[in-house]
């Protein structure tokens, strides 16, 4: 269910059905199953056009291996603006909600500008921004003299991965990938806890795959919002703050990726902070259990429910630098599958290793 006030030829997300039509198979023959990875870009990530078009080489250096799946985040800094906005209309501060709603199209706007995009792509993208701006500025029209709650704080921050999503399937197209935006609203089920929902993991399965499978058969990569379900009557939900690691692992669980990978600002997870301790040291390899244990001492490793998902599967997890991604990086999995990992060489890297330039610090 689209939550866009728009035209259905203007929407952003297109059909499967359509997509299909720009990718075909000589001869209509079925193909073997490819490794299927998905990849979770956190906001430092997706500051501005250059870090979107370095995160686009990512994804394509892995599409010539494996069929790719992305999950993305708001650019880092839109999530505040827009919670800013619901707590200037439970003030009553009109002006300066729609002040910074005005503040965060301007924002994707410029991103826009600077990732150059051909004429015509960008005027389709342009115009997609501006309909969710104008979504944007009318959730404070019609609730700007109403008392507000967790409902609005959600719709309103759902803006974010949106506007986000639109401007990463730009950067992929621009970087030669077929792609495109899908809003995960219209398949992630929660419940009706705003702000901390909970979702339903296997109807979000199987109402995802309907969405997600057609296009990783043909080749296009769907840029799905992290952070967002709806209730089964439809209503914008979130999965709470900082949860978009725990999208990608449900993402990932509905196209039954072998790989998940959290891409960060960090090489991997340390022993400690290695901003506060001299003694931080990476650990290269580690065992989900050793992973959740890291979390319940107080490491900051992944949202906690992402571990849990991702060993009901044995999914592999890495995490990884999106600027420094000749860094192999952490890599979480079953003990066995550990096993094997480390009787290789110690100098192998991920199905989805990067040859590519560093991209600047986060």
């Amino acid at each position: 269910m689209s939550l866009e006030n728009v035209p259905e030829e203007l929407a952003a997300e297109r059909s499967p059905a359509e997509l299909h039509e720009r990718v075909h198979y000589p001869g209509g023959a079925s193909k073997p199953r490819r490794n299927v990875v998905a990849f979770k870009f956190g906001g430092s990530s997706l500051l501005g056009a250059d870090r979107m078009l370095h995160a686009a080489g990512l994804v394509r250096a892995a599409t010539r291996a494996s069929s790719v799946t992305v999950v993305v985040s708001a650019m880092k800094g839109v999530t505040d603006h827009l919670l800013s906005i619901a707590r200037a209309l439970a003030d009553g501060k009109l002006v300066h909600a729609r002040r910074e709603a005005e503040l965060v199209l301007l924002l994707h706007l410029d991103v826009l500008h600077n990732l150059q995009l051909s004429e015509h792509d960008d005027l389709r993208v342009r115009r997609e921004l501006q309909l969710l701006g104008r979504d944007l500025l009318q959730e404070i029209l019609v609730h700007g003299s109403v008392a507000t709650g967790a409902e609005l704080f959600d719709r309103l921050a759902s803006f974010g991965e949106r506007f986000s999503a639109r401007l990463f399937a730009a950067a992929l197209e621009e970087s030669g990938v077929p792609a495109v935006p899908v809003t995960s609203s219209d398949f992630v089920l929660t419940c009706n806890t705003f702000r901390d929902a909970q979702p339903h993991l296997e109807k979000s399965k199987q109402r995802g795959r309907d969405v997600l499978l057609p296009l990783l058969e043909a080749g296009i990569v769907a840029v799905v919002t992290g952070f967002i379900g709806a209730t089964p009557d439809g209503r914008i939900t979130t999965l709470g703050r900082n949860s978009s690691d725990f999208s990608g692992a449900i993402i990932a669980h509905v196209v039954d990726a072998d790989e998940l990978v959290i891409w960060t600002d960090v090489d991997g997870i340390y022993t400690a902070n290695p901003n506060e301790s001299a003694e931080a040291r990476l650990l290269h390899e580690l065992s989900y259990d050793e992973a959740h244990a890291l979390a319940a001492s107080g490491a900051k490793v992944l949202h906690a429910k992402v571990l849990p998902l991702a060993a009901k599967t044995e999914m592999v997890v890495w995490v990884r630098n999106t600027f420094n991604p000749q860094a192999r990086g952490t890599r979480i999995g079953t003990q066995r599958s550990l096993q094997d990992s480390r009787t290789a060489s110690k100098d192998s890297v991920p199905i989805c290793s990067i040859s590519t330039q560093q991209g600047g610090a986060a």
